[in-house]
């Protein structure tokens, strides 16, 4: 994938977020398991957004490129994050965010919990 829409697609999905009143964390953080696209907050719940950005669907639905074994690597990388973070304690939620072209901008669906630790 073109590295340019995988950012397009991540600053889409944060505009979705921050326009809902989440507080954006971290963007792109790394660790060795991996990178988390977006970490957001609000109301006592720590958000790990994954950011799936497609032009075309024709294999599929973004969401369908968050295997087990990615969902697995995301867990590991939050874990990771967890320790250093003062938000710790609050509840956390495994989103997967779709952004692809639409008339003139870009749809967003979001999939609250799409998955669990």
């Amino acid at each position: 994938m073109n590295r340019d829409l995988g950012h397009t697609g991540e600053a889409v999905a944060a505009k979705y977020y921050l326009q809902r009143g989440y507080l954006l964390l971290n963007h792109n953080y790394r660790t060795r398991m991996g990178e988390l696209d977006l970490i957001l907050y609000k109301d006592d719940c720590l958000v790990f957004a994954e950011v799936k950005t497609r032009t075309r669907s024709d294999y599929g639905r973004p969401a369908e490129a968050v295997d087990a074994r990615k969902q697995h690597r995301l867990i590991a990388a939050a874990r990771f994050y967890l320790k250093r973070s003062p938000y710790a304690d609050a509840r956390i939620r495994f989103d997967v965010v779709e952004v692809m072209p639409a008339r003139g901008g870009w749809q967003v669906h979001c999939i609250p919990n799409a998955f669990s630790c």
